[in-house]
């Protein structure tokens, strides 16, 4: 079978699980480390033609990676599109059988059930810790409602301030996201790579924990280690700024757009 992925995680998902299934892969599918697969652009500018020139028995891809209008013309060219939605864990494992097992006559594999696992065996988050998450800078965008990330923050003991948001990924002027009442920061590196000195000082009297954005972001694999990485990760925040010291210089290189899900 051939299989063309548009969605980081499930490109590392098929081609873990299926190797030598995957014939084409996004720009930004970085794991596993060694893919030959053919680039095929961006998650949300894909080739269509290149695509549909690889001859691929079967497309997946994320209503929220991917946009429509490229689905349609996939779909209109003759292909077959497997569109998922992850929006919690609970999802993720679903759609990972049903693109591994029911997409790509895989077995389901023993990863799958230790990332299940490992999630199942968190013990209760207690008494959550009111948290902000940004996910960039100019514009500060943070998590807001109904998004993976916030789901898998919510296991791992921290409640995201805004949650209850109208917008998912809301903008919020960093004065409001100072006085939110949050008792900590949650800095990705991605897909913003906010570092120790790039985020932390803009958010003074507030630890600051930095977390892999793969753990927090990708659903696949990585879910496996992410359970307890992100539980110690979050345990253990840097110290709070006392004093915002001047804003860094832009980074010379935030992964791509606002869009945290992989």
């Amino acid at each position: 079978m051939r299989v063309v992925s548009l969605v980081p995680s499930l490109t590392e998902a098929v081609a873990v699980t299926g190797p030598g299934m995957l014939v084409g892969a996004t720009d930004w599918c970085t794991h596993p480390a060694g893919l030959t697969a053919a680039r095929i652009g961006g998650t949300k500018n894909p080739d269509v033609a290149a695509v549909v020139a690889l001859r691929p028995d079967l497309v997946v891809a994320n209503e929220e990676e991917n946009r429509e209008p490229d689905l349609a013309a996939l779909r209109e060219a003759g292909l077959d599109v497997l569109v998922t939605e992850v929006r919690t864990l609970g999802q993720a494992f679903a759609e990972l059988e049903r693109v591994l097992v029911t997409g790509c006559g895989l077995s389901r594999p023993r990863w799958l059930d230790e990332a299940q696992a490992a999630w199942a065996a968190l013990p209760p988050p207690g008494n959550p810790r009111p948290a902000i998450v940004p996910v960039w800078r100019r514009p500060w965008m943070v998590l807001g409602r109904d998004t993976f990330a916030g789901d898998l923050l919510a296991r791992s003991g921290v409640r995201n301030v805004y949650a209850d948001h109208p917008e998912r990924y809301p903008r919020i002027p960093l004065a409001e996201l100072n006085a939110a009442g949050a008792e900590l920061v949650v800095l990705p590196d991605e897909p913003y790579r906010f570092t120790a000195l790039d985020g932390p000082e803009a958010f003074p009297g507030v630890p600051a924990a930095l977390v892999d954005g793969r753990h927090l972001t990708w659903y696949g694999p990585s879910l496996v280690p992410a359970a307890g990485a992100l539980r110690a990760a979050l345990r253990r925040p840097a110290p709070a700024v006392s004093v915002r010291p001047p804003p860094p210089k832009p980074p010379p290189a935030a992964r791509r757009g606002p869009r945290p899900a992989r």
